[in-house]
């Protein structure tokens, strides 16, 4: 069988983003985007609004901006998120990622 498969970067951000919601620790995604603030926290639905696909050296990065939950120990979270991210794009997608950096955007009570 001769081809090619090619993923996305949306398709690639959303497997990041539903793999970091999971996490515990993690209330949700935040937008990338400042100027939208931390007003609203982002389900399930809008993971990927909360992760920025980048290229260094020909791989991808992944930007992850999550809300940890109050009281958690959030560079625990963060190595948590990092090590699944990572686990999870090269198993299920067969993408080593050059770099995944947390940036916790929040606190919030659960």
């Amino acid at each position: 069988m001769s081809g090619s498969i090619q993923i996305t970067e949306a398709a690639l951000a959303s497997l990041i983003g539903l793999t970091a919601h999971e996490i515990p620790g993690v209330v949700g995604m935040a937008p990338a985007n400042l100027k939208e603030g931390l007003s609203r926290v982002l389900g399930r639905a809008n993971v990927s609004e909360g992760v920025v696909i980048g290229k260094e050296g020909g791989k991808f990065t992944a930007d992850i901006y999550v809300v940890a939950a109050y009281g958690v120990s959030i560079p625990t979270v963060a190595r948590n998120i990092v090590e699944r991210v990572e686990h999870v794009t090269k198993t299920y997608a067969g993408i080593e990622l050059a770099a995944a950096r947390v940036h916790a955007m929040g606190v919030q009570r659960v």
